[in-house]
């Protein structure tokens, strides 16, 4: 019986370096619990980030163990892309954004439009009576199309742009700069005091694909008699752009 018992510790032992393993080296998953990246990202996603797209760093680990300084194997993330990073406040939470600005450009907002290093950030319209969520309220927007080398994904204005006109901000040396889709309802750069420019070595990962989904402002996935109105079934293994 004893023999039996240490044999189970032994398999779960195992069973846990190795689900650490490929956390920490290969891929992870991850829960989207605001609406800062709608309409992209919805509350309720579940997505995977690959932890190798950008090399390593502590942050690559449970609990962020100073195992070493710098990246290694360090490769540089594409504007555009949507990154899971630990905000700098705290090194500690997760936030998932998309990456607008590396080290040296210059990023502006003038009258609702966004220009990198002094070129406009040209944006098509897509409808102009949309709704989405700003935490738990709805709000009015406006749908557009932009596009970032040679990405193009939809991003979301409220009706008046309340962020309208912003300071020039200069992207630090091994920094980058992130904003969230839902551009009127999202903390991520732009606010220097929570967020601000976000050192290369906070990258987590890049975010890939969603492989689950369900609408929690519905109810808990665990009413199984209501999944048919709670799991977006057409978000499964959707390709994040």
């Amino acid at each position: 019986m004893k023999k039996v018992f240490y044999e189970n510790i032994k398999t779960l032992f195992y069973a846990l370096i190795i689900a650490i393993f490929i956390r920490s080296i290969f891929i992870q998953p991850f829960y989207i619990p605001s609406s800062s990246m709608e309409p992209n990202l919805l509350v309720g996603d579940r997505l995977f980030v690959t932890k190798y797209s950008y090399g390593y760093s502590k942050h690559s680990f449970p609990f962020s163990p100073p195992l070493f300084k710098n990246r290694i194997l360090g490769k540089k993330p594409k504007i555009g892309d949507v990154v899971v990073f630990k905000t700098p406040a705290d090194n500690r939470t997760d936030y998932i954004k998309r990456l607008i600005g590396g080290p040296g450009d210059t990023i502006q907002f003038i009258d609702g439009l966004i220009y990198i290093n002094d070129l406009e950030v040209f944006k098509d319209l897509v409808s102009n009576d949309d709704i989405i969520f700003c935490g738990d309220k709805p709000i009015d927007v406006n749908t557009f199309e932009e596009k970032l080398s040679n990405k193009k994904f939809k991003t979301v204005y409220g009706k008046y742009y309340t962020f309208q006109n912003s300071q020039k901000f200069v992207v630090p040396d091994k920094h980058y700069f992130f904003l969230g889709d839902n551009r009127d309802c999202s903390k991520d750069s732009r606010f220097l005091s929570s967020v601000g420019y976000v050192h290369e070595n906070n990258l987590v990962g890049k975010a890939q694909f969603i492989f689950f989904s369900s609408d929690t402002r519905k109810g808990s996935i665990f009413e199984i008699w209501r999944w048919n109105k709670l799991i977006r079934f057409d978000r499964f293994f959707k390709k994040i752009i």
